[in-house]
């Protein structure tokens, strides 16, 4: 948004909010939920290919897993779901789970074990961006049948090789350990797409809710499970709309027309805290905000220029103005309160530094394009960007799309810089790790697109091999200590600035109560919420 619609908009909010005081506030039904977000990100609601943030909210509301979270006490870590209990091999190569028995899918069917091997073997041979959390325990289309399989009710899996039980039960919780209903989803193939298509609209799951609806762009409606095994959720009806702008997200809720706003900027924060029956919560999350450059590019892909811009970024300037209370300073893969999370941030901007390093580089003045989501808090980082880089002579064009449009050409490598969030799919370090310092194939051919190293083209320069013995290694501390030092070597040489990590600040109403997030580890959830 340019600076004449940032004036035109909070003008208009100074006029609504100067006749809110004569109007007849508005009023959501006490069985209803609605919220508004940006939800422009989400391309499909089935599990086994969703990988964006609004549809790992949607999809934790609707599909159980085999373990999960309890949203009213997430420092419990993981917890039965679908499973009751599991029991692990000698060898630590096979975990097997016992079903919990007695649950039933939204169509009335059982969920059974042979449902949770439907689900797991599906997102393995569907092979879709998120599949990687899975298939890097050796789990491949063809060995399917031997180490996924449900055998009365249990399910047992069998990885190439020993892993800490904690780390594999924490990809478990990931949106792709979502189970679904085999004889719906079959019965909604096409041409052997084991029900993708389908699924990309609907659900066949067992969770708290039912999708109702999504209209790209405009809204998600999900109705409650009344047979959920958990308990009829209190909020019958959630309706999740997408409303870009902060100002216009204040303005509803200030009018009663929404029970929750997620993206409220600082200074719309300040503005509903003063209001009358709106209480702000804070929440440390997991989400990263990060630049990255493609190392497909021939000045990109020189090491002083990788470091110089990261010496081109306005950490604090930002951080204290239009980001204020919503982002800390984080220069680290791993977020805060992560096994092996590090508080180093030895970046900062310094103009005359990054001129010396494209000078030894032998740089001049080159120009490069950088593609942003449309979202106004990105939309201003990259402004801000974009005149510390003019500063040392680097022009930045900048490119604001969908998020669609933007993560496609991303995962394509189509783009020389992308301007970002990334949020971790599983609280373990290895979520993170074995992303952004994880490459073992940095050919076009491999298509890995859920690695964001492979993303940028970088070959991660020995980090991908110590990545994988930190993932193995058994004690607790020795593992941290690694991850502590392949963050260090990363922030020295990766074609990465990670910059901040995300404090989500959320206007509610207060008689919406017992909302939660999901911290930095997980998804949102609505059953637990009762007004």
């Amino acid at each position: 948004m340019n600076a004449f619609n940032r004036l035109l908009s909070s003008a208009a909010l100074g006029l609504a909010v100067g006749f809110t005081t004569f109007a007849a506030e508005a009023e959501t039904p006490a069985n209803m939920l609605v919220i508004a977000n940006r939800i422009d990100d989400i391309t499909t609601i089935d599990p086994a290919q969703s990988f964006e943030f609004a549809g790992s909210d949607v999809s934790r509301n609707i599909y159980n897993k085999l373990v999960n979270f309890d949203p009213l006490n997430l420092d419990a870590g993981y917890q039965p779901d679908l499973a009751t209990s599991w029991s692990v091999s000698d060898d630590g190569r096979t975990i097997t789970f016992t079903m919990r028995e007695g649950v039933m899918f939204h169509s009335g069917n059982p969920v059974r074990a042979e449902d949770v091997e439907f689900s797991l073997r599906r997102v393995v041979t569907l092979n879709k961006t998120p599949s990687f959390i899975l298939t890097q325990f050796g789990f491949t289309p063809e060995n399917v049948g031997e180490t996924i399989v449900a055998d009365g009710n249990t399910i047992r899996i069998t990885t190439d090789k020993r892993y800490a039980t904690s780390f594999v039960l924490n990809c478990l919780t990931a949106t792709i350990g979502g189970v679904v209903d085999k004889e719906v989803v079959m019965a909604n193939e096409v041409d052997g797409d084991l029900g993708n298509s389908w699924l990309a609209t609907n659900s066949a799951g067992s969770g708290p809710y039912v999708l109702q609806s999504w209209k790209p762009n405009e809204s998600v409606t999900l109705v409650s499970n009344p047979d959920y095994y958990g308990g009829a959720p209190a909020m019958e009806r959630v309706i999740v709309r997408h409303v870009q702008e902060s100002a216009t997200q204040r303005l509803m809720l200030e009018r009663g027309d929404i029970d929750v706003a997620r993206n409220l900027n600082p200074e719309d924060i300040a503005g509903a805290r003063a209001a009358e029956g709106i209480a702000i919560d804070d929440e440390l999350r997991g989400r990263l905000m990060y630049i990255s450059v493609n190392q497909k590019h021939e000045m990109l892909s020189k090491p002083e220029v990788r470091e110089a811009i990261k010496y081109l970024v306005d950490y604090e300037g930002m951080q204290n103005s239009f980001l204020n209370g919503q982002y800390t300073i984080h220069q680290n893969f791993l977020p805060r309160t992560y096994l092996g999370a590090v508080d180093e941030n030895p970046f900062s901007l310094n103009i005359e530094k990054a001129k010396e390093l494209l000078a030894s580089a032998g740089v001049g003045p080159f120009e490069i394009e950088v593609g942003v989501r449309e979202a106004q808090e990105r939309i201003e980082i990259a402004q801000s960007l974009q005149n510390t880089f003019a500063q040392a002579g680097i022009t930045l064009n900048i490119t604001v799309g969908t998020a669609k449009a933007i993560l496609g050409r991303y995962r394509a490598r189509e783009l020389d810089m992308y301007m970002g969030a990334w949020g971790p799919d599983y609280p373990d370090p290895h979520t993170n790790a074995g992303t952004f310092a994880y490459n073992p194939d940095n050919s076009d051919e491999a298509g890995a697109t859920g690695l964001l190293a492979y993303r940028n083209a970088w070959d991660t320069g020995g980090l991908t091999e110590k990545v994988a013995a930190a993932v193995v290694e058994g004690d607790r501390d020795t593992r941290a200590r690694m991850y502590a030092e392949i963050q260090s070597e990363f922030r020295d040489t990766a074609p990465f600035a990670v910059m901040f990590q995300k404090i989500e600040q959320t206007g509610r109403s207060e008689a919406v109560q017992n909302l939660n997030l999901g911290g930095a580890i997980t998804a949102v959830s609505y059953w637990p919420v009762v007004k």
